[in-house]
């Protein structure tokens, strides 16, 4: 019978993923600020770093970022692709207690316009007009089992 990778089935990140994510994100954030990457687009560009997700073996971290600004979001994930390479030997040093140092693969962080999408779904005047629909009957119950603010 074959192993699950998550002992407990929930098909999240087991603890140790995530944290060395967490040791990649700050690694790579620290050479993106300090500007060690000779590449015009990506020293022009603030790349903020939101989430690092480590494959199971840890030879694999998977980069969100976004670019802030008006930055090409396409265009700075290809540019630091180019430069994958040297990135890695840049944090080779932070994560020396590492086995391997992993591959680098950058994808856009799409969870601000989620965010942002959810935002302005919420705030749309058919669900403002549900939510005070709801709050009217919340309060009529209150009233008649004697819990009101009254």
């Amino acid at each position: 019978m074959a192993r699950s990778p998550d002992p407990k089935g929930s098909g999240g990140l087991s603890q140790r993923q995530l944290r060395v994510g967490e040791q990649v994100r700050h690694a790579l954030a620290q050479v993106l600020q300090r500007g060690e990457i000779r590449d015009d687009l990506i020293a022009r560009t603030v790349i903020s770093v939101s989430e690092v997700r480590m494959s199971p073996d840890l030879k694999i971290a998977t980069c969100f970022i976004t670019p802030l600004g008006d930055a090409d979001t396409q265009a700075v994930i290809k540019a630091l692709a180019a430069n994958a390479k040297f990135i890695r030997g840049r944090m080779a040093p932070s994560l020396s207690q590492m086995k391997y140092m992993p591959e680098f693969r950058f994808r856009a962080d799409t969870s601000f316009d989620n965010f942002s999408k959810i935002d302005a779904l919420l705030r749309s005047p058919e669900v403002a007009r549900d939510l005070g629909h709801h709050d009217e009957e919340d309060r009529g119950a209150d009233k008649a089992s004697g819990n009101g603010d009254e």
